[in-house]
């Protein structure tokens, strides 16, 4: 029953995860988001972690996805103009794509990449003392890399939200200024 669970929960935040990534509708990709959560929440309980699975439901469905939905309502439901703003942004990308895929190979081909069994995990103790001790001393790096990652997404979507407003207030104003002009020219 719980092989059943385990690939039933990892299909489903797969296609989840990849119903987001081509998803059209901003808001459902963030609804997409919470089911990929909610599913990794429940495979850190089969694996006998609930500490982990509450942080994965109250930070990330919680916080991060109330973010994101902020930013959604935000700017919009509308994809907006499908030009580049960076000139070399899709070979960059298909270049950062292949280093990636590079790297993970090595690491995929590994065997007992992940520790033990899940069968030798759960022995019952949930300890978030020693959670955050090895999180602060052994992985300092990945977890500010990902603090700073989300800073940047703060900052780009404040930026977006501002261009966006800008570009609506001068519209308005070079409205205001057109009839101005016509109404002058009409007298």
């Amino acid at each position: 029953m719980s092989d059943f669970l385990f690939y039933l929960f990892s299909v489903v935040a797969v296609a989840a995860a990849i119903g987001m990534i081509l998803g059209r509708n901003a808001t459902y990709s963030v609804l997409l988001a919470v089911v990929n959560f909610a599913m990794v929440a429940m495979l850190y309980l089969m694996l006998g972690a609930p500490f982990l699975a509450a942080v994965q439901v109250i930070v990330y469905a919680g916080a991060i996805l109330v973010l994101f939905l902020f930013v959604v309502m935000l700017m919009g439901n509308d994809p907006g103009p499908t030009w580049e703003h960076i000139p070399l942004q899709r070979p960059l990308g298909l270049l950062f794509t292949i280093a990636l895929i590079a790297g993970l190979v090595p690491i995929v081909a590994l065997q007992n990449v992940t520790g033990p069994r899940s069968g030798q995990m759960m022995t019952g103790d949930d300890n978030p003392t020693r959670l955050g001790e090895a999180l602060f001393s052994g992985y300092v790096l990945p977890f500010e890399v990902t603090s700073l990652i989300l800073l940047v997404a703060i900052i780009g979507a404040i930026v977006l939200a501002k261009r966006s407003a800008y570009r609506e207030s001068r519209v308005e104003h070079l409205d205001v200024e057109d009839e101005t002009f016509e109404t002058a020219v009409a007298d």
